[in-house]
């Protein structure tokens, strides 16, 4: 009866009148999607926000470019300390450079590499011996730390599925495992930047959505085991904003695809051919421009998640053409989202 229900509204929805494949033909991108319990305009409401950000610390990853660097900037003028973790600060290169040139005792560059648990544990005793009050704990900390590639599975080696997953899921898992001692002091917020793609895959990014996936479950568990201690775990999964980032860019692409087809096995260059590996390539390449290029509405998303007395578990800042293809391959039938946009 509930499935007789919910099928009468798609009964007269025709899929034929849009490309579900396509954002670009028939369904118009909104860059500003209003989800409930969001103000009319899209953004936030930050009616309750927790009082005392200019004492209050967080320590995000990632900040030497994209959604990290930018983060830094904009909670520093919201009035939190920042401890902004940049993998080049040792080199002086990336956004440490442009961060310490802010000159502030507020914005505070860290050197980390989440894949080095050496690294993890000298930014965790820089951040305790430089917190105004230690037994006050860290804030919150904000797992921002990624990078992806693209490669269909059986054009991947095993080292890139393993590169990929230090750096987006076991980066996060050990950051998180460092800092959670501090987190707990405060009754803080731990911020995980997951992605759509930890909530369905895409042909030709098994080693990003692995990842991803695994940063969802992770969160998950780690809601549940903090709720008690006071901590507030949120994911934030951003749509595409490939053209904002600078994920990939065509040299990038053309490196990426250059090693992946001289490490290929013999049999696989056989039974594929070029032709279909180059055709795979070009698809990715009318994708670097793709997007959003405006990150505000991640960014937005991380500021309520560390400052709202109520912050959401997920926030889903994304246009309008992804959050409904998230909604449908979540939560129909796999035999029917498969139709809509894979096949």
């Amino acid at each position: 009866m509930l499935a007789t229900k919910l099928s009468r509204p798609l009964l007269n929805f025709s899929v034929k009148a849009l490309n579900f494949k396509d954002p670009g033909n028939g369904l118009r991108p909104v860059q500003r999607f209003c989800f409930p319990l969001l103000s009319p305009c899209g953004s936030r409401s930050y009616a309750n926000e927790v009082d005392q950000i200019g004492s209050r610390a967080v320590l995000i990853t990632g900040c030497d470019s994209g959604f990290g660097f930018a983060l830094a900037k904009h909670l520093h003028t919201k009035g939190f300390i920042i401890y902004a973790g940049c993998l080049q600060k040792d080199k002086g290169e990336g956004g440490s450079k442009e961060l310490d040139g802010m000159n502030s005792d507020r914005m505070r560059t860290v050197q980390l590499n989440v894949c080095d648990s050496k690294e993890v544990d000298r930014a965790v005793e820089h951040v305790n011996s430089s917190l105004e009050d230690p037994e006050k704990g860290l804030w919150g900390l904000v797992n921002n730390a990624g990078i992806s590639t693209f490669g269909e599975v059986e054009f991947t080696s095993m080292d890139t599925y393993m590169e990929v997953a230090e750096v987006n899921l076991w980066g996060t898992v050990r950051t998180t495992k460092a800092f959670l001692p501090l987190i707990r002091r405060s009754k803080g917020r731990v911020v995980n930047i997951s992605s759509m793609m930890g909530r369905m895959g895409s042909p030709a990014r098994s080693p990003y959505c692995i990842t991803k996936f695994g940063v969802e479950a992770f969160s998950d568990c780690l809601r549940y085991e903090m709720q008690p201690q006071g901590v507030m775990v949120s994911i934030v999964e951003p749509g595409n904003f490939i053209a904002a980032t600078n994920l990939y860019s065509p040299e990038r692409i053309k490196a990426i695809a250059d090693k992946m087809w001289d490490e290929l096995p013999e049999i696989v260059r056989k039974d594929y051919g070029r032709k279909y590996f180059d055709e795979q390539v070009s698809k990715m390449e009318t994708y670097v421009n793709s997007g959003s290029t405006d990150t505000s509405p991640v960014i937005e998303s991380v500021t309520h998640a560390l400052t709202s007395t109520t912050p959401y578990t997920r926030y889903h800042p994304m246009d309008y053409y992804w959050w409904l293809r998230m909604q449908i391959m979540t939560h129909m039938p796999a035999a029917i989202s498969d139709r809509l946009y894979v096949y």
